[in-house]
């Protein structure tokens, strides 16, 4: 079936469904303080450039004139056996609907990709769409350093010793039953399933964000004094090894899961264009339990060799066929861009031998966007700019932030912010396509902050930054809240 057929056919699906949707919507997300797990954005409006008419996907258009952690109270959990399972509906769909990370894959040669966190991977219709149509995921929390320690944010879990380059020091307990959860269900899906095999991104291993307070301090408690740029080095090598070590060493059962791994994530200040600092947001108090805003790294150290050292040690502990990454969002402000490739430049000019100097593969440009922008310029623009310095990039959360006057409850609104979403996912992407095509930078992964609107981590609040902040209903992602695929689905189904 030719992609415009399918266009017009699930058009009129959506028409059908964007009713009910409405209604689902007005509803679902607005009820939880949990920790959403990304970035906030703060993306500047701009308007919707004519570039539309030159883009790459324009037979959509053609064709139309003839889609953190999520709230466990909308996942239906199921039990571990439904790797091989499929509902009917969900087959009815794969039968006829178009494989997207095969039209990326043609059209692109990357890897395509989505976010799952908490119960999702248990929802049966959630997790068909996930190993139907893209071939790697992202765990949006599990493996984040609040996570590893067991959601023990408030105090140590427990400590323990271990021996670090022959000395014995004293670190905490590490508590990697979360991720594990996930990750044995994948290794058992894609043993069931090798054609439709997925890939792990780790993400992430140094975050001012969801990393506890008492990490920083002697004897792991808060209350005590920082400890110094010394022995924090010890902390975070050791850190950097004990999980690149689990999950990717030479006897870990998941070594040939993982592809790559964010080992910095948002350094940069949105204010200042250059390092996050501890004063980044001055009401929020340096000692609370995680942090939104300010850095207790940059409290530690007072300048940014924490990064480097970051890079140097996971390029002395990962695999060298592991891929390593800075992520960032509102990455094509020209601020923070300017910000960006100097700390990506300094990670380069420490490149050396494992052991020795740093490694980075790629850029992960996080795409937390709206339906105002950026545009396909900008988005070109950032993404030649990075590729300069490092050669590739990725794009790593994509979703889109809903305009203002949208309404989840007024049918009508959703059509329109449906047909806005479309447009602006086909001028982003269009800026992606032209940029790889330049030569100058090469594009190698795009995954989505997320599979179904309802799950989406901005349908949420988060005390860590970020989320939704107005309790508006969003609906960022590529498939609406019954598992459909919506009008932007179609942007990614063109392989010209």
């Amino acid at each position: 079936m030719r992609k415009c057929d399918l266009v017009n056919k699930y058009r009129i699906m959506n028409v059908v469904a964007i009713a009910s949707a409405a209604i689902l919507m007005s509803g679902c997300g607005n009820n939880t303080d949990k920790a959403a797990g990304a970035a906030d954005t703060q993306i500047t409006a701009e308007e919707e450039t004519s570039d539309e008419t030159t883009a790459i996907n324009d037979n959509a258009d053609d064709a139309e004139s003839d889609e953190s952690e999520s709230d466990s109270s909308i996942i239906n959990e199921e039990s571990d056996d439904s790797e091989g399972a499929s509902d009917g509906e969900s087959e009815d769909m794969a039968e006829t609907i178009p494989i997207l990370k095969d039209c990326v894959k043609q059209k692109m040669g990357c890897r395509f990709g989505c976010a799952i966190t908490g119960q999702e991977p248990w929802d049966i219709q959630l997790w068909n769409l996930v190993t139907e149509q893209f071939n790697c995921v992202t765990l949006g929390n599990e493996l984040k350093p609040d996570s590893l320690f067991g959601y023990s944010n408030e105090v140590c879990p427990g400590t323990e010793e271990v021996e670090l380059n022959g000395e014995m020091i004293t670190v905490p307990v590490l508590n990697f039953k979360n991720p594990e959860k996930v990750l044995n269900k994948i290794l058992k899906w894609n043993e069931a399933n090798p054609d439709k095999s997925l890939q792990v991104r780790g993400h992430v291993l140094l975050w001012h964000s969801q990393t506890p307070e008492w990490f920083f301090h002697e004897d792991y408690d808060k209350t005590k004094p920082y400890v110094s740029a010394e022995e924090m080095d010890k902390r975070q090598e050791w850190y950097i090894k004990s999980v690149l070590q689990h999950f990717t060493g030479e006897d870990s059962q998941y070594k040939d899961l993982f592809y790559g791994w964010d080992v910095v994530n948002e350094a940069i200040s949105d204010a200042t264009g250059t390092y996050r600092t501890d004063t980044e947001n001055p009401d929020e108090d340096l000692l609370q339990d995680t942090h939104g805003n300010n850095s207790s790294w940059w409290h530690v150290y007072q300048n940014e060799s924490f990064i480097i050292n970051a890079f140097k040690y996971a390029n002395k502990y990962a695999p060298e066929t592991l891929e390593l990454y800075y992520n960032d969002y509102n990455e094509c402000d020209a601020k923070k861009r300017a910000g960006i490739i100097e700390l990506l430049q300094a990670i380069k000019d420490a490149e050396g031998a494992p052991g020795e100097g740093t490694r980075i593969t790629a850029m992960g440009m996080q795409g937390h966007y709206g339906v105002n922008g950026p545009s396909n310029a900008e988005i070109e623009t950032s993404a030649k700019a990075y590729g300069k310095i490092v050669g590739n990039v990725q794009i790593t959360e994509w979703d889109m932030r809903a305009s203002d006057e949208f309404d989840s409850a007024d049918a009508e609104l959703v059509e329109k912010e449906y047909e806005k979403q479309r447009k602006m996912y086909n001028l982003q992407y269009y800026g992606l396509w032209s940029a790889q095509n330049s030569g100058e930078v090469k594009v190698t992964g795009m995954t989505f902050w997320g599979t179904v609107d309802k799950c989406s981590w901005l349908q949420f609040r988060s005390n860590v930054g970020g989320g939704n902040k107005t309790g508006q209903s969003q609906c960022p992602l590529l498939f609406d809240n019954f598992y459909k695929p919506k009008p932007c689905f179609y942007v990614f189904a063109a392989t010209e």
